[in-house]
């Protein structure tokens, strides 16, 4: 078995660019960045400004890239940067990507005409059918393929080893970090990209969550105490991507590792009462962490499984400091658990921690854990 290292990390949300941002803010404790006049009642953490040059310097390539993707790219590159790797063309052209991504994002100005036209139209059936193929894109049909994502990062960057996209919301964060963790672990990858992005400014993400009765429609409050008055969460804008190696691999190259990842668990409990709650001592248990490592949690705010795994924190890492990168960065669904990972690891290498778990549990489904420590 190899030891898989953590050699770079990107990430930008409403916090700012770069770890060092983030740390600040999280050292800082400053009200988080919510905007609420976009979509009233509800709030979302903004992106902060970015210059999409610096990453994506191709005013053809931003061009057909929809706000998720350009984050996405934009915080891969800034991996590719901090794991000295940006040049390398040899390297990356063997390097494995694995993106945790969403179902792409809608064209609103062709929805609007279809749907307004459907009321008048002769034959709806007909009318639709005309409409989609000359309207949409015959590459995106109703939405963008999630695995655009995956590709642009490989044009813009020339990432062009094996490459593999998980979607399925909070869980596939942690999954794509589980499948990687093995892979090297196991010696069938030396390195691996791997990461997720998110554009919670989009008014069709806000509806669909907002139908489950996700959405918090308060004040800001901290993820712990919304289940007291309902519960839900705040959607945040952002990207965060990881640069996983084997000890050995990055020896090699000489790259500095930042922290070690040493396990992850990850699962799909049967949502009942108590259920968070014991799949997460199950992880805690499976990735051998000790009661006064650092958690960053990626909890969400919503009613009953926040309060579970509060609970559960609380016997488990009874020592622990805890963070909520929900009150940091807002709740960014798949890039959630490699932001967690970014900023864990920077602590790890910075000296503030030794050990770290990042917790992840979904607001529909899937709970899991992982666990680094120093490298």
């Amino acid at each position: 078995m190899h030891d898989v290292v953590v050699t770079g990390v990107g990430i930008v949300s409403c916090a700012g660019e770069g770890v060092e941002a983030h740390l600040a803010a999280l050292t800082a404790g400053a009200p988080p960045k919510t905007n609420g006049d976009l979509f009233p009642p509800y709030q979302v953490h903004p992106v902060a400004p970015l210059e999409f040059d610096r990453q994506i310097p191709k005013k053809s390539d931003q061009r057909q890239m929809e706000p998720w993707q350009k984050l996405g790219v934009y915080a891969a590159g800034l991996t590719l940067d901090a794991a000295g790797v940006k040049e390398d063309a040899e390297l990356k052209s063997r390097m494995h990507l694995i993106v945790a991504a969403g179902g792409g994002e809608r064209d609103y100005a062709v929805d609007g005409q279809i749907l307004t036209g459907l009321r008048d139209a002769a034959d709806p059936g007909v009318f639709l059918n005309e409409r989609l193929m000359n309207d949409i894109r015959p590459t995106l049909f109703l939405a963008q393929l999630s695995n655009l994502l995956a590709g642009n990062i490989s044009i813009v960057h020339g990432v062009t080893g094996a490459s593999r996209t998980f979607m399925g919301e909070e869980a596939c964060g942690i999954d794509a970090i589980r499948i990687a963790h093995g892979r090297i672990s196991a010696g069938q990858a030396d390195i691996i990209l791997v990461g997720g992005s998110y554009n919670a400014e989009r008014a069709d993400v806000l509806l669909i969550h907002e139908m489950g009765g996700y959405l918090w429609k308060k004040p800001f409050a901290s993820v712990w105490d919304r289940p007291a008055s309902g519960g839900g969460f705040i959607l945040g804008s952002g990207a965060s991507f990881i640069m996983l190696e084997s000890r050995e691999h990055a020896v090699k190259r000489g790259a500095q590792a930042m922290a070690r990842l040493t396990a992850v668990s990850s699962d799909r409990s049967r949502r009942k009462p108590g259920s968070v709650r014991e799949a997460l001592a199950k992880a805690w248990s499976t990735i051998g962490a000790s009661p006064s490592a650092t958690v960053f949690s990626g909890a969400t705010g919503v009613a009953g499984i926040t309060e579970e795994e509060r609970d559960a924190l609380a016997k488990l890492a009874p020592q622990a400091r805890i963070h909520a990168l929900g009150d940091l960065i807002g709740h960014t669904i798949e890039a959630q658990t490699t932001a967690g990972i970014a900023l864990a690891a920077a602590q790890i290498q910075q000296g503030t921690t030794g050990e770290a778990v990042v917790t992840t549990v979904g607001h529909c489904r899937g709970e899991g854990a992982l666990r680094l420590v120093k490298a």
